[in-house]
């Protein structure tokens, strides 16, 4: 079935996993906005614990908002109609237009697609309404046969929507040729006809090295290549959706600086790019440290993140003995950060009673906050501003929880929200800190004062505006490697 519709679209699909379909769908938004048109990005589906709330009160994939911000314009929960938040290893919570419709393991949901195509493609409706041109993000890759009954996070959706696709392959893993080619083989008729060209991503060195290679493609494709695309090293300065995307940290590709911030990789980490302003610190070396890999006892901060299943994730810090570590090093001057389940990690107590994000169950935290925290009830989704209550510095961010906090910990809180309520709870030692609102590290004034108070030094950087360069600097780089015009001429 296919959609009428008054706006062109474009559909971005990769041979794989991590290929730089979200980058380059950034990018292509912001280059097309430089060229005048009205644009909008549009994901199906997609699966990761890295959300942003939308103004509405939804949330969509940490990567939509960025190729929003890169359009220039407003989050809406319709640019990602379906997105799953994995809380197992056979199941996820499942957020449909911007709310928890509930739980489903992998074989349930497989059942549920073909019901969520209509609401699919309705949200693909309202985001084009006031576009010229939607730029479509696959997910994964659409050679996964077993897969293809109900798509709708690839061809299906293509062929539902009639969008035309440019496959793209990363030739920095290697394979690239034989990627598309058989990514090519695997598709029907109708997907092929549908399929325009293909961009080659990632590449280190002398392009022309790959020219016989685009050449053997064309003609065994019968397909464009619309460019290859030299590997773009300033992509890591933007805020990640995958979890993958912290590798680099955790194999100490970080800044030398004189501040370590330890943070330990939860399995169900979730909204990480909280991470992000520290990392892009000079004076910070952020490191992310793996399973199996205790602690640094020489840490001047821990950073407990969110999560996803805070009782499985408590679980894991005491399985890796991480809970003796951030004791000890609490007992040595260091100082402990909670963001949001790791808010709900430093308390007495976790209960699941209901068995939102997992088995029902309970269980002992830390003990560094005098706090206990329940989980249920409505999702919190909400956008907040206010100050740090000590520094008072200007702080803003968004909750996305579901539980509850309570205890004598929250009568000394670490920040003051605008509409007066208190938010978090900090030590009498001023060391153990935590609160619910991720993104508050973006603020450039907050960030630097409290590096000041761990004896390090902020670069003075302006971490949103250096968002923007960076997605400029993206943009001109895809303006130059790609054929844009060939792109958009395929567009429908």
């Amino acid at each position: 079935m296919a959609t009428e519709r008054t706006f062109r679209a474009l559909m971005v699909q990769g041979t794989g996993s991590d290929v730089g379909k979200s980058m380059l769908v950034a990018g292509l938004c912001r280059a097309y906005v430089k060229r005048g048109l009205k644009v909008a990005p549009f994901k199906p589906q997609n699966m990761s614990n890295n959300a942003a709330v939308t103004p509405d009160g939804g949330e969509i994939g940490r990567a939509q908002a960025l190729q929003a911000r890169a359009a220039g314009v407003p989050l809406s929960v319709h640019m990602n109609p379906v997105l799953l938040k994995p809380q197992s290893e056979i199941g996820a919570q499942v957020v449909v237009q911007g709310r928890v419709e509930g739980n489903a393991l992998a074989r349930d949901y497989h059942e549920l697609k073909p019901k969520l195509l209509p609401r699919v493609l309705e949200s693909f409706a309202i985001t084009g309404a006031d576009a010229d041109l939607v730029i479509v993000e696959g997910a994964g890759s659409p050679a996964e046969v077993n897969l293809r009954e109900g798509d709708i996070a690839n061809m299906g959706f293509a062929e539902a929507a009639n969008v035309p696709v440019v496959l793209v392959g990363d030739i920095d893993r290697g394979g690239v040729i034989a990627s598309i080619l058989g990514t090519f083989e695997l598709l029907t008729d109708n997907e092929a006809a549908l399929t325009k060209g293909f961009v080659i991503n990632k590449f280190r060195g002398d392009v022309s090295l790959f020219d016989e290679g685009v050449t053997i493609l064309e003609d065994r494709t019968a397909r464009s290549c619309f460019g290859v695309v030299p590997y773009f090293t300033e992509a890591r300065k933007l805020p990640q959706e995958d979890a993958m995307a912290l590798d680099y940290r955790a194999r100490g590709e970080a800044n030398a600086g004189r501040i370590k911030i330890a943070v330990p990789r939860l399995a169900r980490i979730a909204n990480f790019d909280d991470l992000d302003p520290l990392a892009a610190e000079p004076d910070v070396a952020l490191e992310i440290i793996d399973p199996g890999t205790p602690l640094p006892l020489d840490a001047d901060m821990v950073l407990i993140p969110g999560s996803k299943a805070t009782l499985a994730d408590l679980g894991q810090i005491r399985d890796e003995g991480w809970d003796i570590d951030i004791l000890a090093l609490h007992r040595r001057g260091a100082t402990i950060v909670g963001l949001c389940a790791g808010y709900q990690i430093l308390g007495h107590t976790v209960a699941d009673p209901d068995g939102t994000e997992g088995p029902p169950g309970e269980a002992p935290g830390l003990g560094l906050l005098d706090i206990t925290t329940v989980l249920g009830g409505d999702k919190a989704l909400v956008e907040r501003a206010g100050r740090e209550l000590a520094s008072g510095e200007a702080i803003t961010g968004y909750e996305m929880h579901i539980g509850e906090t309570t205890g004598a910990g929250t009568a000394n809180p670490w920040l003051g929200l605008d509409d007066g309520r208190p938010e978090g709870a900090r030590s009498a030692d001023g060391r153990v800190m935590a609160c619910y609102l991720h993104g508050l590290f973006a603020a450039d004034g907050f960030r630097r004062a409290f590096l000041s108070n761990l004896g390090g030094e902020s670069s003075g950087v302006a971490y949103e505006a250096e968002v923007d360069r960076v997605l400029d600097e993206l943009a001109d780089h895809l303006s130059a490697h790609l054929d844009l015009d060939g792109i958009l001429a395929v567009a429908e």
